[in-house]
């Protein structure tokens, strides 16, 4: 997997202890990152956050060799690097793809939050089956192995229900356009994160929508302030 970073230096001419990771969506690559000013955003705004814009490709999903891409690729060459702080931010599947990330690493190479825009989180069997049980708290996880369709989906739902009773959850921040063509299984994990954690704004699956709520979730969410479960930052010097 292809990555790009985006390097800050703020004026004291230390270099940003925080990485925020873009996985695109589906048909994504990370010169829409770019060319649609999410780096531009965190620049504006003088953030000290350093950006790896990963090139997740379908085909990284096809063969569900994308969460060791970002294990092997992203996160532990970042801990290397000495950053104390890393986010993943996904949009649509790339969303999925954190959210499941997360639920397989809460030890070691686990990140320190998640931030999702418009997350793809499975098809209407599974959305519908969480909605007909009453919610999260009481679906039950079909039996599924890795061949069958919706287990990653299966996989992020289940760490979003274990999420809710932990003492210190992994924080999570949401993001979708009211008029989401998968909007079903959004308001259904925006029903299990305090209401300060999600951003609902008018729009729909396209990347004007993604670009405002990008910008409104960067003024909302204070990315560089280390989590409950950050990393000790390591002397390791950034090239």
């Amino acid at each position: 997997m292809d990555v790009v970073f985006d390097r800050h230096v703020p004026e004291s001419g230390q270099g940003a202890d925080t990485l925020v990771v873009l996985l695109p969506g589906a048909y994504g690559t990370p010169a829409d990152f770019i060319r649609e000013g999410f780096v531009a955003a965190v620049r504006q705004r003088s953030l000290a956050l350093d950006v790896a814009l990963a090139d997740a490709h379908l085909g990284l999903y096809g063969d569900g060799s994308v969460f060791a891409q970002i294990h092997d690729g992203l996160i532990q060459p970042a801990r290397q690097r000495g950053y104390r702080t890393i986010w993943l931010a996904g949009i649509s599947l790339g969303g999925l793809a954190s959210l499941t990330y997360a639920s397989r690493h809460q030890g070691n190479g686990a990140p320190d939050g998640v931030m999702v825009l418009a997350p793809y989180l499975g098809n209407r069997a599974i959305t519908g089956a969480i909605a007909a049980a009453g919610g999260l708290a009481n679906w039950t996880p079909p039996a599924l192995t890795p061949a069958d369709v919706g287990y990653e989906e299966c996989q992020a739902w289940s760490w979003l229900r274990t999420r809710q009773s932990m003492a210190t959850p992994l924080p999570v921040h949401l993001g979708y356009g009211d008029a989401d063509r998968f909007i079903a299984g959004q308001r259904l994990m925006a029903g299990v994160l305090p209401a300060d954690d999600v951003v609902t704004l008018p729009g729909g699956h396209d990347w004007p929508t993604w670009r405002t709520l990008w910008h409104a979730m960067l003024d909302r969410f204070d990315l560089t302030a280390p989590p409950h479960n950050a990393a000790p930052c390591l002397d390791t010097p950034r090239p």
